[in-house]
This record gives structure tokens, sequence and C-alpha cells, in this order.
């Protein structure tokens, strides 16, 4: 292992030649001992204390921070969350280590087997010539995979955000043909989900189990119709709420220039004011 940084090394490294720095090796080194160290007797209290369970919600929060850098288009952001996400893998392979299952080494060589093999085309005799025909390599080889498991559903990421984990469910059914040519008949289905909620609505709304499934599966034929209208739906869905979001504001600002709160303004005014910004905003 490299020796960890300090003061008076980072001076002797870089003090008579400014151009020396730490190699991309020699820092993930650092990274690496450095957990090791948060996670030993005499490191950090909270660090020892957390467990794959504790810092599940942490790593699915950091990825959504390097996505909400992404839609920022900030690349300082962007740098500092991929440094978040990098550190919840290191913790992860931290962890796995101490209880002698693998080590972030084990973690770098299975992706690197894997991003070759998954590769044929660049590390083997495959011929592409697209983006579109790499995918569609790529995800053969990946369903090739699933169905050594035994199944194709195997291996879904159940903590992904439920519309990406109904995208990927039905995606991966549409593998062997179990699923629809067009949108229009999923957007059939969805009607007659919507059917069948109106009808739970009217007869058995003290059903919450019923009513839960009703709504689940009208979700559900919703990301259907946009995965087959190539339409991602969580994006859909998060591009709706900013545009509800920016809206709500403009009707707050506009009661605001009437001398009133939104509080005090009935459903009908609030409308009225809803209806003229969205005109504004269509025009």
């Amino acid at each position: 292992m490299s020796e960890l940084p300090n003061e008076q090394g980072e001076e002797v490294a870089r003090g008579r030649n400014p151009s020396v720095e730490p190699s991309v090796g020699t820092l993930f080194e650092w990274l690496v001992e450095i957990m090791a160290i948060l996670r030993g007797p005499n490191g950090c209290p909270w660090d020892r204390a957390q467990t794959h369970s504790s810092i599940k919600r942490n790593t699915i929060e950091e990825a959504y921070e390097v996505a909400s850098a992404i839609e920022e288009g900030s690349y300082e952001k962007l740098r500092e969350e991929l440094g978040d996400l990098l550190l919840q893998v290191v913790f992860h392979a931290q962890m796995a280590k101490e209880a002698q299952r693998f080590d972030i080494a084990d973690v770098v060589r299975s992706l690197v087997q894997k991003l070759m093999e998954r590769h044929p085309h660049v590390f083997g005799e495959k011929k592409v010539e697209t983006p579109e025909q790499a995918l569609a390599q790529w995800e053969s080889i990946k369903a090739n995979e699933r169905q050594k498991m035994g199944s194709l559903m195997d291996g879904l990421a159940w903590s992904l955000p439920s519309l990406l984990l109904a995208h990927h469910a039905q995606k991966r059914a549409g593998k062997v043909g179990f699923d629809w040519d067009d949108p229009l008949p999923a957007l059939q289905k969805l009607r007659e989900e919507v059917d069948e909620l109106e009808q739970v609505l009217q007869h058995h709304r003290g059903e919450k189990e019923r009513l839960e499934e009703e709504v689940g599966d009208l979700l559900f034929a919703a990301v259907n119709v946009a995965r087959l209208a190539q339409v991602n739906a969580e994006e859909a869905l998060r591009h709706a709420v900013r545009k509800f979001v920016a809206r709500f504001q403009a009707i707050e600002a506009a009661a605001r220039q009437q001398g009133k709160s939104l509080a005090q303004m009935s459903l009908s005014e609030m409308d009225a004011l809803w209806e003229a910004v969205k005109g504004r905003r269509e025009r």
C-alpha cells in the first residue's frame, strides 16, 4: 500500500516540481486505506457503527445527487458527487472485506471481466458498426446470463425507483416476446386499468389493499405505454414534477401580486390563476 498523504509528504512531492501529482492508482489506494482506518479501532465511531443496510439509502441518494448534477450541467458539482458515490462503493467493499466476503480488488476484478466479456467487438472477434448494435449485443449477453440463472426476472434491482423497476421487468419479459409491438394496445390496457380503479373508488373505497393494487396496476400500465413509446417514465415524471413546481410557484407569485396568499383563496380562484399561468407558458 502506498504511503498515506500528509502535509510534509505533499510538500516534498510538489514543492520543487509542481507538476508532480499522485497517480490515479496511488490516490485510489489512499482512499481505500483511509476507509479502513475510519472503520478501524481508532477510527470514527459513526463509520464503525454502519452496516450495508444502514447506508443503503445513502448509496441510493448519492446516485440521485449525481443525476441532479448532470441535470444542472454543473461539472464542479458532478465531480464532487461522483466522489461521494465512489465513497459508497469503497465503504461497502470495506465492510465486506471485514466480513471476509470480498474486497475492493474483487469488485474491480469482476467489473473488468464483465466489461471485456460484454464488449466482444472490442476485446474479441465480434463485429458491430453502430451504437444500437452494440447495445443489442450487450442486452443479448445479459439475457443469456440471466437464463443461466433460471429466470429472466432473477437479479432485478428491487431498490430501484418503482417506475424504473417496472420498466426493467417489462423489458426483460419483452426479450422472449411477452410484449406488445406498439404503444396503442398498451394504452387500451391503461384505459381498462383506469376503469377498474374507478369501480373500486366508487364501490370499495374503504378496502385499502384492493385500492392499492388497482393504483399499482394503473401505474404499471402507464409505464408500459411510456416504454413502448420510447419514453423514459422516470424522466417523464420528473419533468412533469418540475413543470408543476414551476407553475405552482407562478400562481403563488400571482396571488402575492393581488395581496393574498393561496391559503386565503378558494379553489376556483386558484384554478383561475393556474389556467392563466398555464396559458402564458403554452403561448
